[in-house]
This record gives C-alpha cells, sequence and structure tokens, in this order.
C-alpha cells in the first residue's frame, strides 16, 4: 500500500476517501474530477485566485509571535492568522477557489453546509460577489447558537434553510444540502466547506486551503532563516484548516504535525466528537473514514461546544495521516477550549474562534523546548461564539 499523503487516481488516501454516491450524483462527481485540475492548473484561473486572494480576501495573513503567549508556554509561539482574513477565517481561501470553478463549469446556483456559519458566510460572499443564487444548510441547533453569522449570510442575499433532522447541526445540514444536489444536478454546483465528502473534494479543498502553509514557509523563513517550524497545530472538524496548515509540511517528517479534535465534555461521557479518538472505519457523506457510530454501524451524534466541530467523522486525508501515524491528533474538552481562549484573550488581546481554541489548548499537551518554533493556525475571530463566551466564562 502506497504511503503517499495525496489521494490516488480514485481519490484513496491509503483506504480512507473515495466516492461512495448516490446513482443520480455520478454524473456530476465524474465531471467534476474530469475538470478540477485542469481549471486548477489553468493560467488564468491561477491568475484569478491569486488576486482574489490578496486584493479581496486580504492575503498574505500574518504570521504573529505571540510574545506573551511564548512566555507562559517556554517555547516560540507563532499564530497564523487567518481571523484576518475577509469573512474572519480561512474559509474564504476555499469558496473563491470554488467559485472560480463553479463558474468555469457555467453553474448559476450554489448550495453549500454550514455549521459555525463562517463556511456558510464565506459562501454568501463569494455568490455575491459573484451574482449568483446561494442557498445555504444549516443546523437548528447551529442557527440557535451562531446567529450573528446568519444574519450575515441573510444580508448577503443568501437563503438560509434549516436542518431538523438529527442532532440538527452540521451532520444534518450536509444532509440536507446533499439531498438537494441530487434533486438539482443539472444548474447547480455544490460548495462543500472541508476536506469531507467524495473524491474530488477533499483533494480540491485541501489544494485551495494549502494557501496557509505556502504562505508560513516564506513567512517563517524571513522571521527565523528556517521554513520549516517544530510543529504545526490546527483544530480538526472535517478538517480543512489543518489540511491547509499541513499540505506544504506532509513530506517533511522533520515538522511535527498536530491536530486537535473535540472530546466536548469528555471521551467517556457520550457527548463528544472526537471522531479519531473514538472513531472506526466507515462511510459518510460519500467518503470511507473514521466515524463515531455505534454497535449496529449507526452513525451517533456528535457534541461539541463548538458548531464547526460537532462533526461525527473527519476528512480522509487525515484518516490516513493518523492510520500512518504522520500526524498526531489530540483530545480537548469544551473547557480546556474556553481556558485557552481565554489565555489567548489576556496575553495577547486577540479573540479567537472557539474551533481555534481547541489548538491552542492543544499546546498544554505537547512537551515544548525553548528553543522550537511552533505555528498554531487561528483559522477564526470569535465574535460569532461571543454569547457562549460570555455565558460559560461568567463575564457578565
Amino acid at each position: 500500500m502506497s504511503t503517499s499523503f495525496h489521494p490516488d487516481e480514485k481519490g484513496f488516501y491509503g483506504p480512507y476517501g473515495g466516492a461512495y454516491i448516490p446513482e443520480m450524483l455520478i454524473p456530476n462527481i465524474e465531471n467534476l474530477k474530469k475538470k478540477y485540475l485542469k481549471i486548477l492548473n489553468s493560467d488564468s484561473f491561477r491568475k484569478n485566485f491569486k488576486t482574489l486572494l490578496e486584493d479581496y480576501a486580504g492575503r498574505p495573513t500574518p504570521l504573529y509571535y505571540a510574545t506573551r503567549l511564548s512566555e507562559h508556554y517556554g517555547s516560540n509561539i507563532w499564530l497564523k492568522r487567518e481571523d484576518l482574513a475577509h469573512t474572519g477565517s480561512h474559509k474564504i481561501n476555499n469558496t473563491i477557489g470554488q467559485i472560480l470553478l463553479a463558474q468555469e463549469m457555467g453553474k448559476k446556483r450554489i448550495i453549500a453546509e454550514t455549521g459555525a456559519g463562517q463556511h456558510g458566510v464565506a459562501t454568501a460572499t463569494v455568490c455575491a460577489l459573484m451574482g449568483l443564487k446561494c442557498v445555504v444548510y444549516m443546523g437548528e441547533t447551529d442557527i440557535e447558537r451562531q446567529a450573528p453569522n446568519v444574519a450575515r449570510m441573510k444580508m448577503l442575499g443568501a437563503e438560509v434553510k434549516t436542518a431538523i433532522s438529527g442532532s440538527r447541526t452540521l451532520k444534518d445540514a450536509t444532509n440536507e444540502a446533499l439531498r438537494d444536489w441530487i434533486a438539482n444536478p443539472l444548474n447547480t454546483y455544490y460548495l462543500i466547506g472541508s476536506v469531507v465528502g467524495p473524491h474530488p473534494y477533499p483533494d480540491l479543498v485541501a489544494r485551495l486551503q494549502s494557501v496557509i502553509s505556502g504562505e508560513m514557509q516564506w513567512q517563517l523563513r524571513n522571521k527565523t532563516g528556517k521554513a520549516e517550524p517544530d510543529y504545526v497545530v490546527a483544530c480538526v472538524g472535517g478538517g480543512s484548516n489543518a489540511a491547509g496548515s499541513f499540505y506544504h509540511y506532509l513530506d517533511t517528517p522533520e515538522v511535527k504535525l498536530i491536530g486537535a479534535e473535540a472530546s466536548g465534555q469528555g471521551l467517556t461521557t457520550g457527548k463528544t466528537a472526537a471522531s479519531i479518538a473514538l472513531g472506526e472505519t466507515g462511510i459518510i457523506h460519500g467518503s470511507m473514514t473514521y466515524l463515531m457510530q455505534n454497535d449496529d454501524g449507526q452513525i451517533t451524534e456528535p457534541y461539541s461546544i463548538s458548531a464547526g466541530l460537532d462533526y461525527p467523522g473527519i476528512g480522509p486525508l487525515h484518516a490516513w495521516l493518523n492510520q500512518t501515524g504522520r500526524a498526531k491528533y489530540l483530545s480537548v474538552t469544551d473547557q480546556e477550549a474556553l481556558d485557552a481562549a481565554l489565555r489567548l484573550t489576556r496575553k495577547e488581546g486577540i479573540i479567537p474562534a472557539l474551533e481555534s481554541a481547541h489548538a491552542l489548548a492543544a499546546l498544554d499537551q505537547l512537551e515544548l523546548k525553548p528553543e522550537e518554533n511552533v505555528i498554531v493556525t487561528i483559522s477564526g475571530r470569535g465574535d460569532k461564539d461571543m454569547k457562549t463566551y460570555m455565558e460559560k466564562l461568567k463575564l457578565r
């Protein structure tokens, strides 16, 4: 079996990935498979993508040396500030790329799923930019706890449709988006927000998000003389910001790759989203990967204080990175994430998204040395989570 960290022609990372899809979606997926690499590698796409990332999304995002956080951990902590990108997270990188792809394929209607709302906002943003119809599916639970992002999507002109099945979170929103795509296969493009779903989406999203690690390399070299850090740390739900943060270091084994997944109220409580720690191999949303399931093979409902991390599976790239040992995945509880968020806020004046707070909390589980360089990806800003922070941290 190949130990490559890039998918084969059928979209498999080792045993994970592939395209397990309903017959009605096969033409759409096959069309996308045939075209995505050709379009992504074309001069016109590269030029437009680069221009929009720079002039519209505000890239490159800074690589910031966190002085007081570094003192706290006794190591050199660098923050990759994706929270400073337009719309407030890394999600804009992917949506810009995919909207250009959808336009090239002649699609006029865009659908998306969202949990924390950041991908929904980023999708609604690029649809407004390009004048395309936008429908975003979001779980009822997430609509309630991410109200600011729901308002942003609506202001941008998107139709926000409520998913009311299951736990009414990201998994269920994805189910509804897939049903929509089956019902509207010709004019609709499904703009998936993470490195999940059937091939070629995991590879497509990872390639678009790889701008993160591409910038890390030259930024760290400019600041330290070395392109390779000792650690790269990122939160993992489906895993897009982590895939983008790891991408250019996948074949550089001296760089330790750390993913932080949400263990919720604890691995043994039944209220968790730690799909690598607790999951088994199975199929979810068209991909073979790790997912949380019961003895009968039914998907169990995930839980996390973070709306963007309560997904019962993981992208197939991350499943393979875990199996091969190339990356290590740590579990972080709600309380640990809250504590880490407050620490960053009070020490550096940066309020992170709850998703990013999980990555910050993972630092407490690492044995860091004074000479080491550690990059933590701050995947999003905490505006959307202020209600939760105020309640859980008792800041009223």
